[in-house]
């Protein structure tokens, strides 16, 4: 995951928590309440209808891009409950020995015990109250870090929605797990849909949920989804999104307001782990996809692989110094992709698409406020903002996602 990549997911984490709705509840029932919201400051729209959501989050997107480009529509879901692809849940001893897991409380480090959430695929839920049964058995010591002793930190849950496959991750400060091979055996006992199962060594004392050494204790160590009829892997490390129905409409429509027509010369700027590259290389003449973190790089390379994809070129490089180097050999590109994170790009970043100087730019962007900003770059420079649409992507939160046309 690159830099920017890792500041977009912490943005997306803080759309969590809260505790499921009662089956009975349908879409767009304020009355799902949730007792930790004041404590996790997740679903900051939970005393709104769906509806007003929608109408809210539409309201705000207008008023930012007003006389920036003309807001077409709010696209929302079906079903805005238990959306979320990834879970990752902190765990506590408390002094009574009990073991407690969920979200640490809203400006701190203490963890907000919570047993399912509205917004969280409830398969995960589910196998991390397991393993939370399962440390007491087999006398897995919790992590604390205010003494440093103890092994196990986090819980981390990545489910593929189409593929089902379900990968979990044990995020302890030591390679070294007690009985690993029986606590994967009960596991594995009582949730059979586990595809795999992987120890995560983090020993560092800063916030990162992930360290950087990944050991397979069962399975292959990654799992695979489809979106957008690709198969993508993805690896406890990957960026991915975390709501893969919305992410679909989305990327759909990105590619839509592309207008490929078979003859263009692609590029996508913060690839990634390759998603929208290898989406619209099908609808492209050639693909030029630009990362920075070489694992991301990888993992872009088997995708494009495993789907039998030639048309898609990937360069481990700066996306912006990669641009500047192209405009100066004299290259183009017809469309450019961008999808930078929540802080949008910089002035350098924007300064190369004028340089690369593209007929079209879809810009994906998670901050309405930062994509403001940069479209009126955009617009200095020799560029006209056509349309935006909006995405809910973290039903009851505010976050909003939109997806901008721009040409020359």
């Amino acid at each position: 995951m690159s830099g920017g990549e890792k500041e977009k997911a912490a943005g997306a984490e803080k759309t969590k928590k809260a505790v499921s709705p009662k089956a009975e509840q349908k879409k767009g029932a304020s009355s799902a309440k949730c007792p930790y919201q004041k404590k996790c400051g997740g679903c900051t729209y939970l005393k709104l209808s769906y509806e007003e959501q929608l109408a809210k989050k539409e309201q705000f997107l207008k008023k930012t891009l007003k006389g920036i480009v003309p807001v077409k529509g709010m696209v929302g879901m079906e079903n805005p409950y238990h959306y979320r692809n990834k879970v990752n849940s902190a765990f506590a001893r408390k002094k009574d020995g009990t073991i407690v897991s969920g979200i640490y409380e809203k400006g701190t480090h203490k963890i907000v015990p919570v047993e399912e959430c509205l917004l969280e695929d409830q398969r995960a839920d589910a196998i991390i109250r397991d393993i939370r049964g399962l440390l007491k058995s087999f006398k897995i010591m919790i992590y604390n870090e205010d003494s440093g002793y103890g092994l196990l930190r986090h819980v981390m849950v990545r489910t593929g929605f189409a593929s089902g496959e379900i990968m979990v991750v044990l995020v302890c400060v030591s390679p070294v797990f007690p009985s690993k091979n029986n606590f994967v055996k009960a596991l594995r006992k009582l949730h059979p849909e586990i595809t795999t199962i992987v120890l995560n060594v983090n020993d560092r004392t800063d916030s990162m949920v992930l360290g950087k050494r990944d050991i397979v204790l069962f399975g292959r160590g990654y799992i695979e989804d489809e979106l957008c009829g690709c198969t993508f892997r993805i690896s406890p490390q990957s960026f991915y999104q975390v709501n893969p129905i919305q992410t679909k409409k989305l990327y759909e429509k990105a590619i839509s307001l592309a207008g490929l027509t078979g003859n263009e010369r692609v590029m996508d700027a913060y690839c990634g782990i390759g998603t929208i590259g290898l989406i619209a290389s099908r609808d492209a003449k050639e693909v030029i996809s630009v990362e920075l973190n070489p694992d991301a790089v990888r993992d872009a390379v088997t995708n494009a692989r495993r789907n039998q994809i030639k048309n898609v070129s990937f360069y481990q490089n700066d996306a912006g110094a990669f641009m500047v180097s192209m405009a100066e050999r004299s290259e183009k590109a017809d469309v450019v992709f961008m999808d930078p994170p929540r802080a949008g790009s910089d002035e350098a970043f924007l300064s190369s698409v004028v340089a690369l100087s593209p007929e079209k730019v879809v810009y994906v962007s998670c901050n309405p406020e930062t994509l403001a900003r940069d479209l009126r770059y955009l617009a200095k420079h020799g560029y006209r903002a056509k349309e935006a649409w909006g995405y809910d992507m973290f039903a009851w939160s505010e976050h909003v996602e939109t997806v901008c046309l721009l040409g020359k």
